[in-house]
């Protein structure tokens, strides 16, 4: 289960909007299950179909989460076009078992629809998605 707050969420959602047509992706930072903080990247991809962090500005957002006594706990991206489901190249990015990854369908872009998953040596679990 992952908890997010209804104003971190509206920050997610409004990031992926204002990136469209382009993947949109950033960081959850807090605790395991509950999100504290999110941290917008740049998809240097420029890309409606995939995404990638800057590793730069990863490696300085990962070093400002440690300092605040927290964790990365997950990542989030946009689909333009798609279901929020991960895709091949989602399934090829999953470098932390650990981590929440969250997926916003901008499919339809009035009602864009968010999930969260788990994705383990190539294997997807959709996890429950507390709003609160």
């Amino acid at each position: 289960m992952l908890i997010l707050k209804k104003e971190l969420l509206k920050r997610i959602t409004e990031h992926a909007i204002r990136e469209f047509p382009n993947e949109a992706c950033g960081i959850l930072a807090g605790r395991p299950g509950r999100v504290k903080e999110v941290y917008e990247m740049d998809n240097i991809e420029k890309s409606p179909d995939v995404f990638f962090m800057d590793a730069k500005e990863q490696l300085k957002v990962m070093k400002e989460i440690r300092n605040r006594g927290e964790e990365m706990i997950g990542i989030y991206h946009s689909h333009v076009a798609s279901l929020a489901y991960p895709s091949s190249h989602d399934l090829e990015l999953a470098l932390y078992p650990e981590a929440s990854y969250v997926i916003i369908s901008l499919k339809d872009k009035f009602n864009p629809s968010v999930r969260s998953f788990k994705i383990a040596e190539g294997k997807i679990t959709e996890e429950g998605l507390e709003i609160e």
